[in-house]
């Protein structure tokens, strides 16, 4: 894997929003500090799904896949991720938090 963007979902237990948002403030730093994503910040979005219920995005992107695999095995990242288990749940068929990787890819603009 070459830098891959990844769109994070967590769909947050009602009353936990604060507590959660204190981990994600920590997140990427806490990557961007170990080396493991690019220098692009961060995206944060909060908004509420079909069920009017708190979802959390963020979008970032990993330099690279040797990257991702460490952040599995940091015990720093897993210092963020481990708590943040307990703020989230499954919702509306889905899990309770998704990480799809995505690929940039350039389209050719047509004119409008």
């Amino acid at each position: 894997m070459a830098a891959n963007t990844v769109i994070c979902t967590f769909r947050v237990k009602r009353g936990h929003e604060r507590p959660f948002q204190r981990l994600l403030k920590v997140h990427w730093p806490t990557l961007k500090r170990l080396g493991l994503v690019t220098a692009e910040p961060s995206r944060l979005f909060r908004g509420k799904d079909a069920s009017k219920k708190t979802c959390f995005v963020e979008i970032f992107t990993w330099k690279n896949q040797a990257a991702f695999d460490f952040a599995h095995r940091s015990p720093e990242v897993m210092a963020v991720w481990e708590p943040m288990g307990a703020h989230v749940e499954k919702r509306l068929g889905r899990p309770a938090w998704e990480f799809p990787h995505f690929e940039p890819v350039k389209a050719r603009r047509g004119r409008a």
